[in-house]
């Protein structure tokens, strides 16, 4: 994911952390974890762009990754200079 991120955005700054571990036992989650992620992304791309067509510019990109069983993805998408 993070390539694919840096390829599609070239990003300041992206962090990928798999937080599969602290959702055992809930739905979505499978033995062995990668069911859900967190993503923080800093990137000029975002500029200018709404919350909603950040995260689906994201969600575009990693669709594959969200098709073969991810179950979350918790994004945190700014622009340089952007508070979050």
């Amino acid at each position: 994911m993070t390539q694919k991120l840096t390829e599609a955005f070239a990003p300041q700054s992206v962090k990928v952390e798999d937080e599969s571990i602290k959702h055992e036992g809930h739905a979505g989650s499978r033995p062995g974890g990668q069911t859900h992620y967190r993503v923080y992304i800093v990137s000029q791309a975002f500029k200018g762009k709404t919350r909603l067509e950040r995260h689906r510019m994201i969600n575009d990109i990693l669709s594959a990754e969200l098709a073969g069983g991810i179950h979350a993805l918790a994004i945190h998408a700014t622009a340089p200079g952007e508070g979050g």
